[in-house]
């Protein structure tokens, strides 16, 4: 395991184009098909890194909450599963199912949609205006495992706030910290 912070993408960015296999019920979404009304947060996490299995419940909870209100979450996972077989669809949909995900879960197999949105760790977290435009990059909260700070979400939710109530984006936007992606052989990225 690798600590790695977030490439931390430019503000205003546009979402970039993805067409993704949802690993729960095997249907395919794009840009289009997740966004959402208000907004739309997506997610790079995985299902071994103890960063995303610190924070998972917590991230469940949160996005369920805003997509109540408008915001919808997509977590994708772009682990290179010849290295990490635990992070491949079958094992993807398995954990689904044990953390009762009704959020999208979709296999980034070719890890091109990573490599677009400069995806660094998981959990790795981009929020977007209802204008497909980046409003935040960055972490959940200061908690990590075995540092005992509670789990809050407190950075992403005053970010998910702003965008609700019209305010503008945080201005001290911190990256998060997780593992690194596991990059297949030719896919390591220059902004790493």
């Amino acid at each position: 395991m690798s600590l790695t912070p977030s490439s931390m993408l430019d503000l205003g960015t546009k979402i970039p184009y993805f067409n993704l296999v949802n690993t729960i019920d095997n249907s395919f979404h794009d840009v289009n098909s997740i966004e959402g009304e208000k907004g739309t947060l997506i997610v790079f996490i995985c299902n071994h890194c103890p960063y995303v299995i610190h924070i998972i419940d917590k991230m469940i909870e949160i996005s369920k909450d805003y997509n109540k209100k408008g915001i919808k979450s997509v977590f994708i996972s772009s682990n290179n599963i010849e290295t990490h077989p635990q992070d491949g669809p079958i094992e993807m949909k398995k954990y689904a199912a044990e953390k009762d995900l009704s959020i999208p879960y979709l296999y980034d197999e070719s890890q091109e949609t990573a490599l677009k949105f400069k995806a660094a760790c998981t959990p790795d977290f981009y929020l977007f205006d209802s204008n497909q435009k980046l409003v935040y990059r960055g972490r959940f909260d200061d908690a990590r495992p075995g540092n005992e700070k509670p789990i809050t979400g407190s950075e992403l939710r005053i970010a998910l706030e702003n965008l609700l109530n019209d305010k503008p984006p945080l201005e001290n936007q911190m990256p998060s910290l997780g593992c690194n992606i596991k990059w297949k052989k030719g896919n390591e990225p220059k902004y790493l």
